[in-house]
């Protein structure tokens, strides 16, 4: 497996490249021409520089070869498994599963399944700890609605990207039309969020996870379709 840096962090950690090679190269010569001591400072500067390459990584990802499978939009644990109704986001019955992303899980967002982005809705809102009940309605947030053909029929998939106490960007790299393959990517969330994938009930066959366990992205089975559907449609 691959892995290197995302797109949506250049900016971050070019800066942290170059911030550090200036810290390195002037500790440097205070440690070579006044006192090695300085040389501690060097150490901390190499870690924080490190861990920004480390939060920025985007490893390559092969989605599982499984029909009707929806996978984890985002690494983290699993949050929560709720039963929703008509009154939520997906506008019918359905599952949501929650993934919580820590700082030290990969933060790039992936698509859980073949679709058309039908809408892409960003709300404005505070910054909790994304682990309170409360955050999943107050907090930044994105809405992406998409359409997912199975059985020639159309269904609607929604994945919600929720800022947190961290966090205080959200990156949606889609448009309205586009198509999506399962696993490809969509965004990030930075320094700590929490990803939400809404199911409607009729593609619901067995919820592959339980609260707690570890998700990667695009790869971890979150729900598996009912058995005897048709494979899904381009």
């Amino acid at each position: 497996m691959s892995c290197g840096l995302t797109r949506y962090g250049r900016r971050e950690w070019l800066l942290a490249t170059v911030v550090a090679a200036l810290l390195l190269m002037w500790f440097g010569c205070l440690a070579l021409f006044i006192s090695p001591w300085w040389a501690a400072v060097l150490v901390p500067v190499g870690i924080v520089w490190g861990w920004v390459l480390l939060f920025f990584r985007d490893p390559s990802r092969t989605p599982p070869e499984e029909d009707g499978a929806f996978l984890s939009p985002a690494d983290g644990t699993v949050a929560d498994i709720t039963n929703i109704g008509p009154d939520s986001a997906l506008g019918t019955d359905g599952v949501k599963v929650g993934v919580f992303m820590s700082i030290f899980n990969v933060h790039v967002n992936r698509s859980p399944c073949d679709g058309r982005v039908r809408s892409v809705e960003h709300n404005d809102g505070t910054f909790l700890d994304v682990r309170k009940p409360e955050a999943a309605f107050r907090n930044e947030s994105t809405t992406i609605h998409m359409t997912h053909v199975r059985g020639g029929r159309e269904h609607t998939i929604v994945v919600r990207q929720i800022a947190g106490l961290i966090a205080r960007r959200i990156i949606t790299d889609l448009a309205v039309g586009q198509e999506m393959g399962r696993g490809e990517r969509i965004g990030m969330i930075k320094f700590g969020s929490r990803l939400e994938l809404l199911v409607p009930r009729e593609l619901v066959g067995e919820v592959r996870v339980a609260v707690g366990q570890p998700a990667l992205a695009g790869r971890t089975v979150l729900v598996a379709a009912p058995k005897g559907t048709d494979r899904a449609e381009p």
